[in-house]
């Protein structure tokens, strides 16, 4: 009896995963485009659990671009952009989720103390990347965007730093799975870029403290608009410049020359 109830439990699972509505949507695309073998895409719908920060996650991407992550204390789908908020307010799978999260708790407090240094753990050293979200002005406010890979399993802390001073306001960390049942990570910091900046962004694996450091320094800046003012005002003087030592030299040679 035992059995066949989680059986049934299971069967009930696999049902609800695959019934699970579509509560996303993609650009619009021609019949001829749309049913083209050649245009795979792939929806990524990831519920995790473990013994770390974040303890339960959900991720959801699309094509490797994270859309939404879930808000467990709220029940909620947290948007990666803004663009998706109106996608994200659908709650028609919420009664889903509600039972991932019950079977994903049962499956820790039930399961994996018994399996506990019976199965080989596996272990991910997470690498980081540090770049701006726009191109780089001085001056002009910009993101900065610490991008971690390799990461598992999903458990991290992120922390920022501006020449190694400790750097407050830097967003949530949001996780997303990958393909190959990898973890990927963004953390963002708005600033405003300055000639002479040093950011870094620290990445500390919580399962075993491995620390990944990346650093940022300006490289290949656009002009700023000061820049730009005085080099059109260097450029318009040396034209002016030109222009009357030309009219002074065509005065003097057409002045009939002396006898001498």
């Amino acid at each position: 009896m035992e059995h066949e109830q989680k059986s049934g439990g299971l069967l009930r699972l696999l049902r609800l995963l695959w019934l699970l509505p579509h509560s996303w949507a993609v650009l619009e695309a021609s019949p001829q485009a749309w049913w083209d073998e050649s245009q795979n895409h792939t929806f990524r719908h990831t519920l995790f659990c473990q013994d770390g920060f974040p303890n339960i996650g959900l991720s959801e991407t699309y094509d490797e671009d994270a859309l939404f992550s879930f808000d467990f204390s709220q029940n909620t789908r947290v948007p990666r952009l803004p663009e998706f908020a109106e996608w994200a307010q659908e709650q028609g799978d919420a009664s889903a989720i509600a039972f991932d999260k019950g079977f994903c708790d049962m499956l820790m407090q039930n399961v994996s103390p018994r399996l506990e240094g019976q199965i080989p753990v596996s272990r991910g050293l997470p690498s980081a990347e540090v770049f701006t979200l726009k191109p780089l002005e001085f001056g002009k406010p910009n993101t900065l965007v610490c991008f971690i890979s390799n990461l598992f399993p999903p458990t991290l802390t992120v922390t920022w730093q501006h020449h190694f001073v400790p750097v407050e306001g830097a967003s949530p960390t949001s996780v997303s799975a990958i393909d190959g049942l990898t973890f990927q990570a963004f953390s963002y910091l708005n600033f405003t870029p300055e000639p002479f900046d040093l950011y870094s962004c620290t990445v500390t694996h919580e399962i075993d403290r491995y620390t990944a450091i990346a650093y940022w320094v300006p490289q290949n800046a656009l002009p700023s608009d000061l820049l730009e003012n005085v080099l059109c005002g260097v450029a318009f003087g040396l034209g002016v410049l030109g222009l009357v030592v030309g009219i002074v030299f065509f005065i003097r040679s057409q002045r009939p020359c002396s006898g001498d």
